[in-house]
């Protein structure tokens, strides 16, 4: 289960960093915000799954 929760923290990373990316383009602030919102979603999710993988080992 750990690796479908890693695939949906990268999911989120990348799409937030699309996101950001096209409002920056398109002087959308509120899109570029959600973006952000999102990578740092994946970016904590990552973290969490890191963290697990560190505690079994």
């Amino acid at each position: 289960m750990t690796a479908q929760k890693k695939t949906k923290a990268k999911a989120d990373q990348v799409q937030g960093a699309a996101k950001e990316t096209a409002g920056k383009l398109v002087g959308n602030e509120r899109l570029t915000a959600e973006g952000r919102a999102q990578r740092a979603k994946g970016d904590g999710r990552e973290s969490v799954e890191k963290a697990k993988d560190a505690f079994k080992r």
